[in-house]
């Protein structure tokens, strides 16, 4: 992982199940300024494969891989 990441902004999620993750983070994306980085932190297993779906079918492209950190997800996504 990058640790050079510094996101401007962090989205917890975790607690929620899906869709929500998905949809959360896709309403914070659209009001974010182009270029900037956002942090989403989930636990919902589902989220691993839905919310890079559905960020890079919307157009975000994602700093680095997604992150297993014990039970949460850690997501990096350019707006």
């Amino acid at each position: 992982m990058n640790t050079d990441l510094n996101p401007d902004f962090t989205l917890d999620l975790r607690g929620e199940s899906c869709p929500y993750p998905v949809i959360y983070t896709l309403e914070a994306l659209e009001g974010m300024n182009k270029g900037e980085l956002l942090q989403v932190i989930t636990d919902c297993p589902g989220s691993f494969r839905n919310v890079p779906e559905e960020a890079t079918a919307h157009g975000y492209r994602f700093a680095c891989d997604p992150v297993k950190n014990g039970q949460e997800f850690l997501f990096y996504i350019y707006a």
